[in-house]
């Protein structure tokens, strides 16, 4: 009986155990840059931020597409190292405007500034911070695909998962 003397399934062993550990190290560099990531978003937010976002509360802002501009230039002036788009969905906010609005928004992805009333839903998974909004006592709450980032008068910030 002949006996092999090369193996012909041993490169392809080697070449896909190669590949499960360029996956591996791909995945703990995401799991890497995601660590980064909530590091620099957990960080208190500046004054000019803070001042941007109050921004929202004013009724005129809504068609005023300047204004708009700068509060989203603002946003990212204040997350220079990350890429928010696609994480950041938008903000909420109390609406001070008086009966019968009950939040604010400002949605990124159409770069609108809206105010709604008592019941009527928020769109883009943003309903999920209006409770937090309206009663947890925070300035406004970041909403994430994953995550609230709820924000104090003083910059600091909470995360709700």
């Amino acid at each position: 009986m002949a006996r092999r003397i090369l193996d012909l399934n041993k490169p392809q062993q080697q070449s896909s155990s190669l590949l499960d550990a360029t996956a591996t190290q791909n995945k703990q560099t995401s799991k890497l840059d995601q660590m980064t990531m909530d590091r620099l978003l957990r960080k208190p937010r500046s004054k000019a931020y803070m001042d941007a976002i109050h921004k929202l509360d004013a009724g005129g802002h809504v068609h005023n597409k300047a204004k708009v501009d700068a509060i989203i230039d603002a946003i990212r002036q204040e997350f220079p190292e990350v890429e928010i788009n696609g994480i950041l969905l938008g903000y909420v906010a109390k609406c001070y405007l008086g009966k019968p609005y009950e939040v604010h928004t400002l949605d990124l992805s159409g770069q609108i500034i809206e105010h709604y009333k008592a019941g009527q839903p928020l769109p883009n998974g943003m309903e999920k911070a209006r409770g937090l909004a309206m009663y947890g006592g925070y300035d406004f709450i970041e909403v994430y695909v994953d995550c609230l980032r709820a924000v104090s008068s003083d910059g600091t910030v909470s995360v709700v998962k």
